[in-house]
């Protein structure tokens, strides 16, 4: 599965400790970020990250074209509620693809749990 991993400034760390807690599911997908919460996430975990460019230089939309394209199984937006940068294209091209989209905490252990269980494997037959 290719994974496509978000995170606004404030939940950069989140989504580190998220990606150490998680490496060994994270380790059997293809994993795709924005540069900088790419770096962030292998310095912590090693795994290998296909970085986009900084979300604020269009790594954000270098990634809506891939699920657009039906290139990213499943999407981790780790977002800042009370930040004013720009995320709900990913959010609204997640919905009009059918892409599952977690954006907090909670949503994204629920996630990579049915990720692991092979919930998502019906994206396969979808592709």
């Amino acid at each position: 599965m290719n994974i496509g991993l978000i995170a606004h400034d404030a939940k950069k760390k989140l989504m580190q400790n998220f990606c150490i807690a998680y490496r060994g599911i994270l380790s059997k997908n293809n994993l795709y970020a924005t540069a900088t919460t790419g770096r962030l996430i292998e310095e912590v975990t090693n795994l290998n990250v296909h970085k986009f460019l900084s979300g604020h230089l269009g790594g954000s939309q270098q990634l809506s074209a891939h699920i657009e394209q039906n290139m990213i199984d499943l999407v981790i937006f780790l977002r800042d509620a009370d930040s004013t940068s720009d995320g709900l294209n990913i959010i609204t091209i997640c919905d009009r693809h059918n892409i599952p989209l977690a954006t907090n905490l909670a949503t994204a252990e629920l996630a990579i749990k049915a990720l692991e269980r092979g919930d998502l494997e019906w994206r396969d037959a979808y592709k």
